[in-house]
């Protein structure tokens, strides 16, 4: 899975990047079953890791999804987070700013937003709007986007510092794809509420926001907060790719159960 992830200060190009991949895993049904199992097993394993991540409340994780209109972040959150205790984690969708946010500085709502610890916190969309929408409309110059750009790495960093583990994943489809997805929003009754006039708006700035995109990941992709490019075609090996990268990030925390409350003999113990 290390093949996804972006090399920090590396200019980056999208069109290396197949959205269409999946990896050891063929593209027919056999493929699909031995990846959903997989990721079944990760899924487990995340529901057991959580558990240790909030009865030691000394860390936490937060895991980032950004990418084009349809390319599967909520789908990514429900498959993934699937045996998550919802008492430990938590999503949160950014939209428009509102008045108060719009009067303090980008960063301020986003701050309040991020995991305690013991906590997972998911963002669907996030701080990075606020280089992609902003830029791709012309919003705000290249400079400012720049400075943004630091200024993210810089509390990502303090975040980390503070014992946050931080997972960035761009979920990657191609337009063929997202064409297909919206055209099915159309068809189908129960998706046309997802459906935004405005995303055909957006689908004819494609490239700009392929552009944005690149620039981002090469600018913001660090060490301790490294942004993945994931294969987003295939819903299947969306799911696992991430999945995988979730349980490595736990398992890395090296948590263990904390010890028993001092001063009780779990041998003599009697429960009557």
């Amino acid at each position: 899975m290390k093949q996804y992830r972006v090399k920090m200060g590396r200019k980056l190009s999208l069109k290396q990047h197949d959205p269409d991949d999946t990896g050891n895993y063929k593209k027919n049904d056999d493929g699909r079953a031995s990846a959903k199992a997989e990721t079944d097993k990760h899924i487990a394993t995340i529901s057991q890791l959580q558990e240790r991540l909030y009865a030691n409340s000394t860390r936490a994780l937060l895991i980032v999804l950004q990418g084009m209109d349809t390319s599967g972040k909520d789908g990514t959150i429900r498959s993934v987070m699937s045996g998550v205790n919802p008492q430990g984690c938590k999503v949160v969708s950014f939209k428009t700013p509102s008045s108060q946010e719009l009067v303090h500085d980008f960063l301020w709502r986003v701050h309040r937003e991020v995991p305690a610890k013991g906590q997972i916190g998911v963002f669907n969309r996030s701080h990075y709007e606020d280089v992609l929408i902003t830029r791709v409309h012309g919003w705000i110059s290249g400079e400012v986007a720049e400075r943004r750009f630091e200024q993210i790495r810089e509390f990502e960093e303090l975040l980390t510092e503070n014992g946050t583990t931080i997972l960035k994943f761009f979920l990657h489809i191609s337009k063929d794809e997202q064409k297909e997805r919206l055209e099915e929003r159309v068809r189908d009754p129960e998706k046309r509420w997802k459906f935004n006039e405005g995303d055909l708006e957006e689908r004819k700035l494609w490239s700009s926001y392929i552009d944005a995109f690149e620039d981002m990941m090469a600018a913001t992709s660090t060490a301790r907060a490294p942004w993945y490019i994931v294969p987003a075609n295939r819903k299947w090996y969306r799911n696992l790719v991430v999945a995988n990268q979730v349980v490595e990030a736990l398992e890395d925390m090296k948590l263990k159960a904390p010890p028993p409350h001092p001063g009780v003999n779990f041998d003599t113990l009697k429960i009557v």
